[in-house]
């Protein structure tokens, strides 16, 4: 299929494929800076958009919503409650060994689902969890497929900061997708299905792989096997006032944002609470985040300096960048183009697999939420009607699912700080080259379950 393209759309698609091109090689450049660099002067030379007219497209909604969730999560981290936490919940298994995989996968889970994200769990578990494959005889590579399809399939939730995104974009391509005939319904609840299929992905690929390449042999050695619970997570001290006040606020935090999108609950919130806490119709977890955030450091349960260091920052200007970017790709036609371009080889029934496998292999060297997915996900709108059909969930979650299903890549965060906080044991050579092989394969394996869960089967 031929398509003809204005050098307005060729000049911003080919300045995307740059930005990208940069941020798959240069992991040290902030790509959401060039990001603005490159929309302002495609904007300006090919689109006729002024450089004011370009700098309005900063997401400041988004920006709002992932500082105020993750500076409240800051402040959980850096007064101790997170970590005490963890220790906690570990020493629930006791002296039985086989339970302590089962715990680490659901502690990442809750811990991101509430709120702090893939990003902040990983960094927070990392250690601890590959600390104690160590000392219960379990290798690195198999506590790293735990790990991080634990916090990736949990990312999605839509308090978390990669929920935030992909439901800020499933927000602003609604009107676009009813236009389509694409009834979304309530889409709290369309947030919460694409962190159901975002589980469902991780636990098939990783846990699934976790099992199959020694897991379960493992579990068979564990049976008869003991430690001492101190061994493996000593003691910690009884929660204090302040962070018992940070665990009722995360509480809070979870109540305030779920309960209103409920309508057995919806009665309990007045329209002024409302009103507080988001747009009137649905509560916003960046305000809920900032009020609550207000209260502990007016209680001194919180320390700001330390709470805004822990802001990912680089992230939120990832993000940033590329809505700019996108946004100028958008008005100069290059949407469309790319739309244009991955049409061509797909079709209604095969385009989940296919932007699963694109995400995949394009995450495998970039960020996935504050590249890839703020690339690829106001594409749906256009596929559709260029396909001539075809489901805006399943593309969506196979967008969200693909670009993070590579994430055990060593070239990845989470592959990289996992393979360095194994155990001096641990032949890291090795373990860089079974995680490099395994996170390229997960773009492939990635693209086979987007096709059959979400395209097939219609998750």
């Amino acid at each position: 299929m031929m398509f003809e393209m204005s050098s307005a759309a060729m000049a911003s698609l080919i300045g995307v494929i740059v930005v990208v091109g940069i941020s798959m090689v240069n992991e040290d450049l902030n790509v959401g800076i060039v990001a603005i660099a490159f929309g302002v002067l495609v904007g300006a030379v090919f689109a006729g958009l002024p450089a004011n007219k370009v700098m309005q497209a900063w997401p400041i909604d988004l920006f709002m919503i992932l500082t105020g969730v993750t500076f409240l999560f800051g402040i959980a981290t850096t007064n101790g409650t997170m970590e005490k936490l963890t220790s906690n919940a570990i020493r629930l298994a006791g002296g039985n060994t086989t339970l302590i995989p089962v715990i680490l996968f659901a502690l990442i889970t809750i811990i991101t689902t509430i709120g702090p994200g893939n990003i902040a769990t990983v960094t927070l578990m990392a250690p601890v969890a590959m600390a104690i494959a160590g000392r219960i005889g379990m290798n690195a590579f198999l506590m790293t497929l735990l790990v991080v399809g634990a916090a990736n399939g949990a990312a999605f939730s839509p308090i978390a900061p990669t929920g935030v995104i992909s439901t800020f974009f499933l927000n602003k391509m609604a009107p676009q997708l009813d236009l389509l005939g694409q009834q979304l319904g309530n889409l709290d609840s369309l947030a919460w299905k694409i962190y159901f299929n975002s589980e469902v992905a991780q636990i098939v690929g990783n846990v699934g792989g976790f099992f199959l390449l020694g897991g379960w042999a493992w579990v068979r050695r564990q049976r008869h096997a003991s430690l001492s619970i101190d061994e493996i997570a000593p003691k910690p001290e009884p929660f204090n006032r302040h962070q018992w006040l940070t665990l009722g606020c995360i509480g809070m935090l979870v109540l305030l944002v779920i309960l209103p999108s409920l309508a057995v609950t919806q009665s309990l919130f007045t329209p002024t609470v409302m009103k507080v806490i988001g747009n009137g119709k649905s509560a916003n977890v960046g305000a809920i985040a900032f009020l609550l955030a207000t209260v502990l450091l007016v209680l001194n349960a919180g320390d700001s300096k330390a709470a805004i260091k822990s802001i990912p920052w680089s992230v939120i200007v990832m993000v940033g960048g590329m809505g700019i970017l996108i946004d100028v790709m958008d008005k100069a036609g290059g949407l469309n183009a790319l739309v244009n371009i991955i049409s061509t080889v797909s079709t209604p029934g095969s385009i989940s697999g296919v932007l699963a496998l694109v995400t995949g292999i394009i995450s495998a060297y970039s960020s996935s939420s504050g590249v890839v997915m703020p690339m690829f996900l106001p594409l749906v709108p256009g596929l559709i009607q260029q396909l001539g059909g075809g489901d805006a969930i399943s593309m969506i979650s196979s967008i969200c699912v693909g670009s993070h299903m590579v994430d055990t890549s060593p070239l990845s965060l989470f592959g990289a700080v996992c393979i360095a906080c194994a155990a001096e044991s641990e032949d890291k050579g090795k373990l860089f080259r079974q995680l490099l092989v395994w996170g390229f394969s997960m773009a492939a394996v990635g693209a086979v379950i987007c096709y059959l869960f979400f395209g097939v089967l219609g998750f």
